[in-house]
């Protein structure tokens, strides 16, 4: 991982920055999640359903309101994340809300290093897999952290979004779909927060499905469903519409936003 050290230095050194941003955005909507409102988006309560009394890890949690969300509906949660910033917050909001969700600083990829027991469902969302240079090893640590018959489920942007290139506002296609060479972006502002004056500093890898389908089956995970989906929960891409059940989509919908996938492992 030693070629990779300084791309993960710089991703964390963004992602610490990011954390005071996204806590005070209007999309990460602090008030209303710590009054009681759940982060979680449609797509992940109904493909893992009750969750009360499953333990569960979430992987690259950021500040963590999805995992107390899980929390909240009875999960004994564990989430992850690269940033000790965010897992500062996490942490706070934890005691503030008095539940029990434990968090780890660690790169997502070292888990098992600093999580040993294995858990019912291991949780992944949105915006997590394009930090990471190669799907194997994560494939091989989600496994590692299941129990035999426990849940992996993936909701994720679809591979095709990140082929273009959108620091201009108007998406122009320039990575490769499956692209193995490290992408490095450099621009003002944030996801939840354009105006910021933040300035990332972000390294990142394209990988298609089959690489993601592919690295979780060598790593002993059955697949139950694939499925993609033509909008996006959140509208982090320029021109998008909002439609009636809340979602975004593109004005000219010519590929899907998003895809799941729910694995078991056996």
């Amino acid at each position: 991982m030693d070629e990779h050290t300084n791309y993960f230095e710089v991703n964390k050194d963004t992602w610490n920055k990011k954390v005071g941003v996204h806590a005070q955005s209007d999309m990460y909507n602090m008030e209303a999640f710590k009054a009681g409102e759940t982060s979680l988006m449609p797509y992940e309560l109904k493909a893992l359903g009750d969750v009360s009394g499953k333990s569960l890890l979430h992987l690259q949690c950021h500040f963590g309101q999805d995992t107390l969300s899980w929390s909240r509906m009875g999960a004994k949660c564990v989430g992850v994340d690269l940033s000790d910033e965010g897992v500062k917050l996490a942490k706070a909001l934890n005691e503030e809300l008095k539940l029990d969700a434990e968090f780890v600083c660690c790169n997502v990829l070292d888990t098992s290093q600093h999580v040993s027991e294995t858990f019912d469902i291991v949780y992944t969302s949105y915006g997590v897999i394009g930090w990471l240079p190669d799907l194997k090893p994560w494939a091989k640590m989600i496994s590692e952290r299941l129990k035999v018959g426990g849940t992996f489920y993936i909701v994720e942007f679809h591979p095709i979004l990140w082929m273009f290139d959108y620091v201009d506002g108007k998406p122009q296609m320039k990575y490769h779909y499956n692209q193995k060479e490290v992408i490095y972006d450099e621009y003002e502002g944030t996801y939840a927060d354009q105006s910021s004056k933040m300035v990332s500093k972000e390294y990142g890898w394209n990988h298609g499905l089959s690489e993601v389908v592919n690295a979780l089956i060598e790593a002993g995970l059955q697949i139950e469903y694939l499925n993609e989906y033509d909008e996006s929960p959140y509208d982090v891409f320029p021109d998008l519409v909002k439609i009636e059940n809340g979602m975004y989509k593109m004005k000219d919908q010519l590929f899907p936003m998003l895809f799941e996938i729910k694995a078991i492992k056996k």
